[in-house]
Parts: structure tokens; sequence; C-alpha cells
């Protein structure tokens, strides 16, 4: 019997009664999001700085500040480092050169595109929170639109709220009661763009322009100017509605009766295009939400009575839902997605797994696919620099944006657990999506990827082994780089990932490179005491010292088996990890990927108790975002959510050799349905 999805999703869509920045509701479409108060729109900015600001994004909306000298990595000073072939450079050190380093670092910065409010006509100002009471808006999942009623200054007033599926544009409908339609209008005011979170300067409105130009009958152009930026809004209003400057940057439209609709179709530079009306909008999000929900995997706890099965219920579809919205577009998202930057809005490839894996392992391949492109597009500059820093093949950046530079730093530029990840996203399409039209050109992504994985390598001539690192810094970043000698994740991912490497290419019957194999026969083995694994084969004090950040040595048993790992071994250093550790300086998504070493382990009830954990970075706000308290910078962080579902991939897909298909789940209190599951490794 299948499972009633619509019913269920319906149950757990989110429902706001306040103003309430951990309750901001998004639309969005991948590449486009708009976030809301519980106006429907974006009418009160929170003033707390920990607050999730109210944010229109783009995955093409970036910028420079004039006299950034953007991509002008060449006048750095590198910092050289000692490895066993020799010296190495790389972009660590800022010290005589800081503010070079700290453009470079910040541009480009992705940006708010506008923001649209409500706006009282009588009043010529936004409402302010005391003026909105009655507040009833949800969220309804299985249409992807956004319902708010509530009473301004006493009067009904309803606002719909939705985005297209397919082009970057917002939709939007307001109804008033008889009394109250005179007063209601919209705002659409532009800011500067600033790489902080907000990623909006409302402050120096003579930095930029904005200029209004109208169509045929009720179409509208805002063409936008800032420095050498430049984007479109094309409008499209109700009949008889009507735009007018009101200000710099500013503009009221108003509507005739008591409604008001205002389509707003956003476009990079002078890209065509042209918004559809809102019942189109409305329409086309119905259709492609009811056909997400329908064609991916699927889980139901409605059977389980342990009171936390509602909780993972909630997380996982509301997680679905943003992961959908914030990360299933041509880029890679940042850690935040197009609600608010984090790290200027420049994405963390070696995140990109746990934003995009669990799609395909959800049946959902081609939300993956969208951004996996963007590697062959910037594939030339990976080969760029690893020549640069005397390797073959490609070598992937950290921090990146659209050009797939890599971004100065003291962290980034030595960290190596993104390089196996296009091997992985290989894998996972042959496994899941295999009639994949991108598998074909993936060939040289794989081989590319591979061949700097093993020239990255230093072999010991004493010990026969080939060795990680030094200089390396691992997963667990608070380590010194020219100390870390083989990290435990990062070797058995090597391992694992040069298998899968060479049995895809043999796969598409393409010759492999002998060093491939030998490089794989003689891996160093894992760092261990004899009784737990260690961070690094340099690191006897990984318990103590070292016992917090990322407890890394864990994920060698948790997407992947590298083959490589004693269960009795892991056992041992996940009880001493969670005795140790300081959990409290664990990240949101630490939690799953524990959760996912417990349930290869065979401890079902320790895997749940580690997914719902109760700790200050594993908290799902109400509108399912995983914040990262206390920390202000990170109000939500998609990582977690990803993580989340590879977890639970993994607790009803299995794994390769499991030898059973039933679900990892403790015996008592839970009971699950669960659909359309690929496996992993």
């Amino acid at each position: 019997m299948s499972i009633d999805r619509k019913r269920i999703i319906g149950r757990w869509d989110p429902i706001v009664k306040t103003w309430d920045p951990a309750s901001f509701l998004s639309v969005g479409n991948g590449d486009f999001a708009f976030t809301v108060d519980c106006t429907g729109l974006q009418t009160i900015e929170p003033t707390d700085e920990a607050a999730t600001p109210l944010a229109t994004m783009a995955s093409w909306g970036w910028h420079d500040y004039p006299g950034s000298v953007p991509h002008r990595f060449d006048l750095l000073k590198k910092k050289r480092y000692h490895t066993a072939r020799g010296e190495v450079e790389y972009m660590s050190e800022a010290t005589g050169q800081e503010e070079l380093f700290s453009r470079l670092r910040i541009n480009p910065h992705r940006f708010n595109l506008a923001r649209l409010s409500l706006y009282d006509s009588q009043l010529h100002s936004s409402p302010k929170r005391e003026d909105i009471t009655a507040v009833q808006q949800r969220l309804d999942l299985y249409a992807g639109t956004i319902e708010s009623r509530f009473r301004l200054c006493g009067e009904a007033v309803r606002v719909e709220t939705v985005a297209h599926p397919d082009q970057d544009q917002l939709s939007v409908r307001l109804r008033a009661d008889e009394a109250g339609h005179q007063r209601l209008s919209l705002s659409l005011s532009f800011p500067y763009p600033s790489h902080q979170k907000s990623g909006g300067n409302w402050r120096v409105p003579s930095s930029h322009h904005s200029r209004l130009s109208r169509g045929e009958g009720n179409r509208y152009t805002i063409a936008r100017t800032i420095d050498d930026t430049h984007y479109t809004v094309r409008l499209r209003l109700s009949e008889g509605s009507t735009i007018a400057e009101a200000g710099e940057h500013c503009f009221i439209i108003t509507g005739e009766g008591d409604l008001l609709e205002a389509n707003l179709l956003f476009l990079p530079s002078q890209a065509p295009g042209e918004a559809t009306s809102f019942a189109a909008c409305r329409a086309a999000s119905r259709l492609h939400w009811q056909r997400f929900w329908q064609e991916g995997a699927f889980v139901d706890f409605s059977l389980s009575t342990d009171r936390r099965a509602d909780e993972l219920q909630r997380r996982i579809l509301l997680s679905r839902y943003l992961l959908a919205i914030q990360c299933s577009g041509k880029l890679p998202p940042a850690e935040t997605g197009l609600t608010c930057n984090s790290w200027y809005g420049k994405f963390h490839l070696e995140m990109h797994l746990l934003h995009g894996a669990h799609f395909a392992l959800w049946g959902q391949g081609e939300l993956l696919e969208r951004s996996l492109s963007w590697y062959l597009e910037i594939l030339p500059s990976a080969k760029e620099r690893a020549a640069e820093q005397g390797y073959r093949g490609a070598r992937w950046p950290k921090m990146s944006e659209p050009d797939g530079s890599d971004a100065p730093s003291p962290i980034g530029c030595l960290l190596c657990w993104q390089q196996p990840h296009p091997i992985l996203y290989g894998a996972l399409l042959a496994r899941c999506r295999p009639d994949s039209a991108i598998l074909a050109s993936w060939q040289e992504v794989i081989e590319e990827t591979a061949a700097f994985m093993v020239d990255y390598l230093d072999r010991d001539d004493e010990t026969g082994f080939w060795n990680l690192g030094p200089p390396v810094i691992p997963v667990q970043e608070n380590h010194d780089p020219d100390d870390v000698l083989n990290p435990t994740f990062e070797l058995s991912y090597w391992r694992w990932a040069l298998r899968q490497a060479i049995s895809l290419m043999k796969g598409y019957g393409r010759e492999v490179d002998p060093a491939w194999e030998e490089a794989l026969a003689n891996l160093a083995p894992l760092p261990t005491d004899g009784e737990v694994y260690l961070a690094h084969q340099h690191c006897p004090d990984t318990y103590t010292a070292f016992a917090a950040d990322h407890p890394s040595l864990l994920f060698a048993a948790t997407i992947f088996d590298g083959g490589d790992t004693d269960p009795s071994i892991m056992k041992r250093s996940l009880k001493r990890v969670l005795e140790c550790w300081d959990l409290n300086e664990l990240w949101g998504w630490d939690f799953p990927l524990m959760a996912m070493c417990a349930a290869r382990l065979g401890e079902a009830e320790l895997a749940i108790d580690l997914l719902l954990m109760e700790a200050a970075k594993n908290t799902y706000t109400p509108n399912g975002h995983n914040a990262q308290l206390p920390k202000s910078d990170l109000p939500l962080y998609l990582p977690g959510n990803g993580a989340l579902l590879l977890a639970v991939a993994l607790l009803f897909g299995g794994w390769d050799g499991k030898g059973n298909t039933d679900p990892v789940l403790p015996k008592s209190g839970w009971q699950a349905t669960s659909e359309g599951f690929f496996p992993l490794w």
C-alpha cells in the first residue's frame, strides 16, 4: 500500500502566529529565493544582529566593490610549505597584505536584489509590528505557496506569496476588506550590495541607480545599475494597478479595489523574459511541488510511538523543502543558501556534498545534476591551480564563486576533503541516475580529479606507504597543517574514491593510469593507537587537546565504507568521542554523520539518539532551519539539513553488504514505512 504523502506533508505545514525571525518562511526554485515575515512580504526588518534578515537573492546576483582588484591573486605574496617533493605555495598568509587579502576574500559577494513590503497609503509608511495583529500564516509545502492572514490596524488582510519554479519570478496577491483596501499598497525598494549577512546596504543611495520605464498595458521595467553590476526587474501588475517613484530607489505599487497582484521577474543584465500572471505562477508552482513530493523517496513515521518521531518527521519534510528551494540550482550553494550571506555568499565545495548528495539517494538525482555542469566549466582553472602548485590533474577550490576561484584563507587553501567529491558525484549518478546526460562528459572530471589525488600523495621509501600530507588541513580544522599526516577521514576517502575512479573508468572502457592502482594498493593504514582511531598519525592527544570541532575520525564509516575500518576500533572510537568531546563545539552536520557511524556499527538506538540529540547546534527552528546557536552569523545552516537527509537515506536505503532490507531503527517505539531510497556504499 502506497504512502498517502499529501496527507502527511500537510500535517507538517509550518504555521506562524506572530512576527518571529525564527519563523520567517521562504519560497524559491533553487536559483532564486524570497524570504518573508508574517505578512507574507518583507514588511518588518529585524534589528537583532543574530536574526535572519529578509532578503531576495538569486544565484546570478554577484557584485564587486569599486577598486577591489577582482581575481588579482597574482598580487598576493604566498606562503611556502615544505612537502616531501619540494616547496608548495599557498594563499594562506595575510600578514603585511591585510587589505588585499580581505578584498580578494569578500569580492565578489552575493547581494540582496530587492525588498518588497506592505505599504500603508494613509500613513505613507510601512506598518509597524504593533499594527499587525491576529496573524495566521501557513506555508503549503505541497503547493509551494505561503498564505498570510492578519489584521492591519484592525482591518483584515490576506497575502498569497509564490515563486515560479522555472524562472526567477516572485508573485504576490493582496486582498483587503472593504474598509481597508484603500490604504493597502506595496513598497518595492532597492539597496546597495553588501558582503555582510543581510546582503544589502541602505545607507549609500547615491552609489547606485534605479530607472523605471513603462511597457505595454500593465507592464513595467526597473533597470538597476550598481557599479559594474546590472540587472532588471520586469513587473506585471493587476488590471488598474499603478507604480510610481516615491523616493530614491523606492517605488509604490497601488492597486484598484480590494485586489492587488504584483509579479516581479528578476533577470541578470538585459536577459530576455516576461513575468507571468499570478494565476499562472501559482499553477506552475502547484504542479512543480506536487511532482517533487510524489517522485522522490519518502518515509512515514505515523505508526511510531516514540515521542521524538514527530520531530524527526518535521525535520525531514522541512529539510526536503528548504534544500529544494535553496540548494538545487545551477551553482553549489552557500551554507545559508539564498536566504542571507554566509562567507560573503561564496560557496564551500566541501559542503556541496552535504547540500546536494541526498538528492540522488532520495531518487531525485536531477536536482544534484543541475550544479554539476559548473565543475565542467571550471575544470580548466582547476587544472591550472594544480599545475601552479606542481601537481598533475585538477585541484578543486574550497571557498569559491561563479568563476571557480579559490579565496585566500589560512585554512581553506590547505583543505583537501572536497577533492574526491566529483568522483562521489559520478558514482552517485551511475548508481541512482545511470541515464544522466552528464555522465559522458564526467569521465574527464574523474580522470583529472584522480590524477591530482594520486600526485598529491607522498611515497615513503622506508615504509613503502603512500601518505597524505603534510601540509594539509583536515575536516577538523584546528590542526597545524605542517603537522598533519594521514588524517583518518581524508585517507579513507582517498582510498574509497580511488577505488571508485578505477572502477568507473574501466566501466567506460578507458585505460587506467597504473599509478592509480599502485597508490591504492599502498595507501597508508588508518592511524590508530591500537584501541581507537586518531585524528591523524601525529595526534596522540586526539581525545584530549583536540576533542573539539568536527570528530572527523568517525566519518570514515558514514557516507561510504572505504574497506579500511575495523568495526571494533570504530565502536570504541565513537564511545570515546561521546565521552571526551566538547559536544557544544560540534556543528549541525556532525550529529547526523555520527548517527550514520552508529548505524553502520549496528547501534540503532544510538543512531537515533545522535540524530536528535539536544544540543545548541542541533536545533531546528519552526521554519525547519538548523540554527547554529549561539553563532549570530548563522541563524540557518543548510549543511545540517542535508546531512540529516543523508543519515535518513542510510537508515532506510541501507548500504552495500548490509545483508538485509530492514531499516536501521530501534526495536522499541519506532515503526516506519519508506519507499524510493537508494543504498549507500
